[in-house]
């Protein structure tokens, strides 16, 4: 399995490029009203999950391997993130259609399984909010500060493929800096994971 990380890797430094196109640090959350559907039924927009101390937005999806290999430090994050009043909901931006385990039937096994405590939701004709973000991989992270000011963007740590090699906590260190009222160093880092599978 990871020695096709390594391959994509490679692949997706290049289309991370991209990025000088999607949001900036400083810039606003956007298409904050837009309603996804939740795994529970609901319709819920970002702005519905807005924590008071942040919100943190994480593209995500159930067929790619690398959102399998960080699922469960990703899930620990978002459920304590939860607890420290930081808003968090993941979205998947995939077309079931053409990964057809990318689908809604699949996010809610998925959601249930491992134990998510905040929304995994459907992104908008598989493409809206991906889009607004400027996202490119799964997963990808963005966290938002008390006023909805992105201060964090990219990966989850620096290590997918062993949880107890890492050693640059990304995320963590970023949810920390916000909930403490600072900002995150780094306020960037590069988002490796597979490329979205959007509806064209």
């Amino acid at each position: 399995m990871y020695a096709r990380f390594a391959v994509a890797t490679v692949v997706l430094m290049g289309a991370g490029l991209g990025r000088c196109f999607g949001l900036g640090i400083g810039d606003r959350i956007p298409s904050a009203n837009v309603k996804m559907q939740n795994v529970d039924g609901r319709e819920l927009a970002i702005n519905d999950v807005a924590g008071p101390r942040g919100t943190l937005v994480i593209f995500s999806c159930n067929h790619c391997p690398y959102v399998k290999a960080w699922e469960a430090r990703l899930v620990a994050l978002g459920n304590d993130a939860v607890t420290r009043g930081v808003g968090v909901i993941a979205i998947n931006p995939n077309d079931p259609a053409a990964f057809p385990e990318d689908g809604l039937e699949t996010m809610k096994t998925r959601a249930r399984a491992d134990g998510y405590g905040f929304p995994y939701v459907m992104d908008a004709d598989a493409s809206v909010l991906a889009r607004a973000f400027g996202a490119t991989h799964t997963p990808e992270a963005y966290l938002f500060d008390a006023k909805g000011v992105l201060v964090y963007h990219g990966a989850i740590d620096d290590n997918v493929q062993d949880a107890a090699g890492v050693t640059r906590h990304y995320l963590r260190d970023a949810i920390d800096a916000v909930v403490g009222g600072g900002k995150p160093s780094p306020a960037e880092s590069k988002a490796i994971g597979c490329s979205l599978k959007l509806k064209s």
